[in-house]
């Protein structure tokens, strides 16, 4: 079955009251926070205590400006959070009984789509975290790439890369999650076809400090890509320039080669998803 569009890749302004479907409860209400509880699918799986504790220090002394978003379990008889966990947590901690909230009716699909998209909304999540709520947008709901692209707001060549990560090993994923490797590092990796040719050069960048294009060239050399002419000319910076812009813009590595007359530029794509995705964004009128 076809999953239902809801719409949600306009953002968070289109929860707040007095847009096409109001709250089931006029405006905002206050809720003891005691009937709160987590919601099960939030993408955000780590929390900086530091930060928590200085947001609840400022909602001490400001009191919660911005009201979360919950929907209310029948079956529980409790509110469940949609968006505004740090809030919720920091007023908790803050010792607030109620907290500022809108309540919504959503779907299980909904509250997966609106938490990653506050939490991407504010750059809150790791890759990591946004992978995997990637993925249940689209195992569990069955979304193809291009819609989840257009819920969250990001190119579909964004939305697969993203999802590739989670092809990595566990000892990638961890460096990734602990920040001692980059999303560019991990990128990289999967240029590997073997997860210990992965895990080996892991070990490499972590004992050499290796930057993201030291990583790159690294990863060519391992996997047999002919080292580059000696008739191409020295690399310019602007040349380096449109290559970053088009690995922005396309979400893949990409390579453009100079030579004394004309030269190349070579797109890597990993699956014929993504190759679909970079053809729809180069074909585009």
């Amino acid at each position: 079955m076809k999953p239902r569009k809801s719409g949600l890749g306009r953002g968070l302004d289109a929860l707040i009251p007095g847009s096409e479907n109001p709250p089931p409860s006029p405006g905002i209400v206050n809720i003891p926070i005691q009937n709160i509880v987590p919601n099960p699918r939030q993408p955000r799986t780590r929390m900086d205590t530091e930060e928590l504790s200085d947001l609840s220090d400022s909602i001490r002394e400001h009191g919660v400006i911005q009201p979360i978003i919950v929907s209310y379990d029948d079956s529980l008889s409790q509110f469940i959070l949609i968006a505004g966990e740090r809030r919720w947590m920091a007023a908790k901690q803050a010792g607030f009984e109620e907290i500022p909230a809108i309540v919504r009716d959503v779907s299980e699909q909904e509250r997966v789509e609106l938490a990653l998209i506050e939490n991407v909304q504010r750059s809150d999540l790791s890759p990591l975290e946004t992978a995997e709520a990637y993925r249940q947008l689209s195992d569990e709901f069955g979304l193809s790439h291009e819609q989840i692209s257009e819920q969250v707001g990001k190119s579909r060549a964004s939305v697969t890369n993203t999802l590739r990560l989670l092809k990595l090993p566990d000892d990638v994923k961890n460096a990734l999650a602990e920040k001692k490797i980059s999303e560019g590092h991990a990128r990289s990796l999967l240029s590997l076809p073997a997860p210990q040719a992965q895990s080996a050069v892991l070990q490499t960048i972590l004992a050499k400090d290796l930057s993201v294009r030291q990583t790159e060239l690294l990863v060519r050399k391992l996997t047999g890509e002919k080292p580059y002419s000696a008739k191409k000319l020295e690399r310019a910076p602007e040349i380096i320039e449109i290559e970053d812009r088009l690995r922005t813009r396309l979400g893949t590595r990409v390579k453009v080669n100079q030579y004394r007359k004309g030269g190349t530029v070579v797109i890597h794509y990993f699956s014929p998803e993504e190759l679909d995705s970079i053809l729809a964004i180069l074909l585009e009128s």
